[in-house]
This record gives C-alpha cells, sequence and structure tokens, in this order.
C-alpha cells in the first residue's frame, strides 16, 4: 500500500455500508487481472461480477442492474475487502474502466472566484493576496445564489463587463454554456489507497474534493463516487490553455472507493443534498479541513450530464463526471499570503456520509507507480482469462 498506514473498511466505507449496494473494481490476485466488483458490506467480501459483465462499464450499461446484484450466489468470493486494502489480496482501482473520465469546471462561485483570481495572477501565488482582496467584495456579492445561464446571470455578465471584471472563468461559471473538459484518459484513475501525484514544476497547487457521477452511454445517471481532480493552479493560471498540462498527469486523478448506486436507499437527490468533506494532513503537522455543500452548486448534475452528452456529442462506454468543487484552499502554508500548496507526503481524504472516504496520499507524478495497464492490456487480460 501507498499510504503509511493500512486502510481498513471501516475507515473508507459509507454509513450504514450494509445497506449500499456498492460497485468498483480491484485487481485481483487469484484472477491474476481486473474485476468488476459488488461488495458484500455484511460479511466483508468483495465478489466477483466478471460472469454478469467484464467491465465495469459493460456493467452499468444493464438495464436491470439492481434486480442482477440481488441474488449474490452466483458471484464469486475473491476475498475480504481487508485483504484488498492490506495488500494480500490485490488492491482496489478506481471505480471504471472504459468510460471517459471528464469533468465540469468552475460549477461553484466560490470556487469561480479563485479562477478568476489564478487568471489575473498569472500563476503566482504572491499576488494572489491582494487581487482576492480587491476582486472579493465585488464578485462574492454579485456572484452569491446566482442561477447559471439565468437573465439574472446575463445582467450581472453586463455589469462586470462594464466594470472590466469579466473574465473566460466567469463566462463559463455563469453563462449558458458549462465547461466539461477530459480530466484524464480512460483507465488512467487511481484508486484509494493509491498515491495522487503533482507535477514537479508545481509549486501552487491543490486537491478538489468532489462528487463524481456514472453515467451510461444513454446519459442516464445511475449512481455516485467520490473524487480528487488534483490542480495545478500556478499551471492553467499562466495561460488556461495549459488545462491538459494542469489536470492530467499521471496519478493526478483519483476515484473512490465504490460507486454507490441508485436504488431505493439512494438517489439524484441524496447527492443534490451531500456535503463533501476534505481533510489534508501534512507530515511536518499542517491540517486543513473544508467542506462544499452540494446544495450551493450552480448546475443541477442533470443539466451538466445534460452539457456532457447529448445529440452533439457521445461516449457509447458511457462517462464518469466530476461535478466540480466550492472549495478552493487558501490557508497559508508556505509563508504569510502564499496560500496552500501540497507538500510531499501529505494525506489527503476526501469523504461523504453517504459515499464514504476516498483516502491518498501526495508524491510526484514521476514517483508514482507509472500508468502502463491501458485498454490494449485489459483487452489481452480479458481475452486471456476467457472473458471476452
Amino acid at each position: 500500500m501507498n499510504t503509511e498506514h493500512v486502510l481498513t473498511p471501516e475507515m473508507i466505507l459509507p454509513e450504514q455500508a450494509s445497506a449500499s449496494l456498492l460497485v468498483g473494481r480491484v485487481w485481483s490476485k487469484t484472477e491474476g487481472g481486473p474485476c468488476p466488483v459488488l461488495l458484500d458490506a455484511a460479511s466483508g467480501q468483495v465478489l466477483d461480477l466478471s460472469t454478469l459483465a467484464a467491465t465495469l462499464s459493460e456493467l452499468l450499461e444493464q438495464e436491470n442492474l439492481i434486480a442482477a446484484l440481488q441474488d449474490r450466489a452466483g458471484f464469486a468470493a475473491l476475498g475480504t475487502l481487508s485483504a484488498f486494502l492490506d495488500g494480500s489480496a490485490g488492491e482496489l482501482l478506481a471505480p471504471c474502466d472504459l468510460q471517459a473520465i471528464k469533468a465540469a469546471g468552475v460549477t461553484f462561485a466560490d470556487s469561480m472566484l479563485e479562477r478568476v483570481i489564478e487568471e489575473q495572477a498569472k500563476g503566482d501565488p504572491l499576488r494572489a493576496q491582494d487581487i482576492r482582496k480587491r476582486l472579493a467584495p465585488v464578485l462574492g456579492d454579485s456572484l452569491r445564489g446566482l442561477e447559471a445561464g439565468s437573465e439574472k446571470a446575463a445582467e450581472v455578465k453586463a455589469l462586470l463587463q462594464d466594470m472590466g471584471l469579466w473574465s473566460q472563468y466567469l463566462e463559463v461559471g455563469i453563462g449558458p454554456d458549462a465547461e466539461i473538459f477530459t480530466k484524464a484518459q480512460p483507465m488512467s484513475a487511481v484508486g484509494c489507497g493509491a498515491k495522487v501525484g503533482i507535477h514537479a514544476k508545481s509549486h501552487w497547487n491543490n486537491p478538489e474534493p468532489e462528487v463524481v457521477l456514472a453515467v451510461t452511454s444513454k446519459g442516464q445517471i445511475v449512481g455516485a463516487t467520490l473524487g480528487n481532480d488534483v490542480n495545478l493552479r500556478d499551471f492553467e493560471g499562466r495561460s488556461a490553455l495549459l488545462l491538459s498540462k494542469a489536470k492530467d498527469n499521471n496519478a493526478s486523478c483519483a476515484i473512490g472507493p465504490f460507486i454507490r448506486l441508485f436504488d431505493g436507499s439512494f438517489t439524484i437527490d441524496d447527492v443534490k443534498s451531500c456535503e463533501i468533506s476534505l481533510s489534508v494532513k501534512g507530515a511536518e503537522g499542517f491540517e486543513m479541513t473544508g467542506v462544499s455543500p452540494m446544495k450551493a452548486i450552480s448546475r443541477t448534475p442533470e443539466e451538466l450530464v445534460g452539457q456532457l452528452l447529448n445529440d452533439n456529442h457521445q461516449y457509447p462506454d458511457g462517462a464518469v463526471l466530476f461535478l466540480g468543487t466550492m472549495f478552493a484552499p487558501t490557508k497559508d502554508r508556505r509563508g504569510a499570503g502564499l496560500g496552500f500548496t501540497h507538500e510531499i507526503g501529505d494525506v489527503v481524504e476526501i469523504s461523504s456520509p453517504k459515499l464514504g472516504r476516498l483516502i491518498n496520499r501526495v508524491d510526484h507524478s514521476a514517483n508514482c507507480p507509472a500508468w502502463t495497464f491501458g485498454l490494449s492490456a485489459l483487452m489481452k487480460n480479458l481475452a486471456q482469462r476467457g472473458l471476452l
């Protein structure tokens, strides 16, 4: 394991886990490859769903999935969750495989303000505090409670343009069109317990705690999990055209621990009302916490999914969609006015009572395990195991 202490099921599972339908992926030493799995929380066993579907993408496409998961007698046990967390049976993988990994940006007013600050500061954290003091009173009051794409938003846009404060981030934050970008390539996300990576040349970066939706090829939202959209603020602040370098680095996308499927006990309304908590603990004793309430989002999850997948763009293997965060950490770490940035060894915990806890440790991307198991390797592995 890449964390200093081995994780336990109690540390990562949601409250009332036994009443939750939790699916995901593991690398099974016994099977010699990745398996879509169902967690039987009552027994602690991780059940192999490969007889139902070879990939998690295929599994989530099944129309009667909830009913198919009720009779668990036909699903072989791969081992206990504890055995996957301590590494003896394998390891937890991100709960997605063939799906596109997408993200919605600038969906909360607070993080929207910080994006404008990054742009104005040109990636220099020394300038950020002064810009924040000048912009926050104006933009904070203007954006609070504003519905993206509304007539009121158009009025605020005109006002801010007259004041010379308009920004490309405000355009996607409160304008009619959401920012939907590719966070990472399919198969590249890491799971709970793995290292997350930051670029060695970045000196201003942060975690982004988010809800991640599981979306089918038809645009149906079938469940949710947690994600860390690791972000390099200095790279993106220098130029929005550096978004791919700011967002997509080795191990810079963490998802997990499991997708909680929508059923009678958990629905999209639970997602809309949940709060996402963040904790960062450094080896030097630094601690930072924050909360991102989904009620503060400026666009509904359904609207964001609608802008992701529609007649103009399809995802035949489905997608997982990060919904954005309102938490942009500003707590000083390396000196007054410098705000927050990661240090190597930080332990990042992203949690929500109904989704569990995603725990990862920070390292430079080059020092995280290289991503070598891609789509071709997956197909070969499944074929060798007789699953294709």
